[in-house]
């Protein structure tokens, strides 16, 4: 629930072009990349088969960066495979990082109240102002009251209906699982590896995936922003939203595992996104 709300913020960001608000952009990147890690380490700590084999693999990928790769897999490690030195340094990290999220949403609301809010047509709403409460606080509640029975029905009444089978096995290094693959909210990037057959591209391409964000405030200006024009940012946006429906919806078999199956797929969906664009009121 918390990677949707979060995957939903940040793409309305995106589609709001709200990037030219550089400050507050930035730290929110910075949160998202701190939560990516929380919920990877925190997966790690149950400890089965999927969690010890997701470690392994993940933590590997750094021994694709040369000269430092082997040194910062065994410093991560601590030794030279994953063992029990893992899962408590793992545990301590989990920990502590989300009170430095905690701090860093306080600066991410410190610069959105300097800057202001963005809306969808992009115009200056520093006249329209209006107190927090009761406007959106209570909108805010109207959302609990959604989100919260769901996670509460979910959490309590249906635990194991979105985890992995495989992960109530205990951890052991002899057997390695038929299909190795990360919970959901992950899969989007984890479907890159696959389709880029050198292992140092794919790492590379890996955290692109999600550092590609910090980039977009020098595709955007002010005036392209208040204008509400075609925008690389929305484009951006809706090509992010056809990869997370590819990669959540299908088993990775399905998924793109080679460029000329990449380019098939997504030249199709481009070509219906590019004339719903065609389709915009202000064209």
């Amino acid at each position: 629930m918390f990677c949707i709300l979060l995957y939903f913020h940040t793409g309305r960001g995106i589609s709001y072009t709200s990037s030219y608000l550089t400050e507050t952009w930035y730290t929110g990147v910075v949160i998202l990349l701190i939560v990516i890690a929380v919920a990877f380490i925190g997966y790690v700590l149950l400890w089965g088969q999927m969690s010890f084999w997701g470690v392994t693999v993940i933590t590997n990928l750094l021994s694709a960066i040369p000269y430092l790769g082997s040194f910062l897999v065994q410093w991560i490690w601590g030794g030279f495979a994953v063992d029990n030195a893992t899962p408590t340094r793992f545990f301590t990290i989990h920990f502590l990082l989300p009170f430095l999220i905690l701090g860093l949403v306080r600066v991410h609301l410190l610069f959105l109240h300097q800057t202001g809010s963005n809306n969808p047509i992009g115009v200056n709403s520093n006249y329209n102002q209006t107190r927090f409460h009761p406007f959106y606080s209570s909108k805010d509640l109207t959302g609990l009251s959604f989100i919260l029975p769901t996670l509460l029905t979910i959490s309590l009444l249906l635990p194991y209906t979105l985890g992995d089978v495989e992960n109530f096995i205990p951890a052991n290094p002899l057997v390695t699982p038929v299909h190795i693959q990360p919970e959901w909210y992950f899969l989007f990037a984890y479907a890159i590896l696959p389709s880029i057959p050198n292992k140092l591209g794919g790492v590379i391409c890996l955290v692109l995936s999600i550092v590609i964000l910090i980039i977009l405030p020098l595709t955007e200006t002010l005036s392209v922003a208040r204008n509400n024009k075609f925008t690389l940012n929305q484009f951006l946006f809706w090509n992010f939203l056809l990869l997370l429906l590819l990669a959540t919806t299908s088993n990775l078999n399905w998924c793109p595992t080679s460029w000329s199956s990449f380019h098939y797929y997504g030249s199709n969906f481009n070509y219906l996104l590019f004339f719903l664009f065609l389709n915009r009121s202000d064209y």
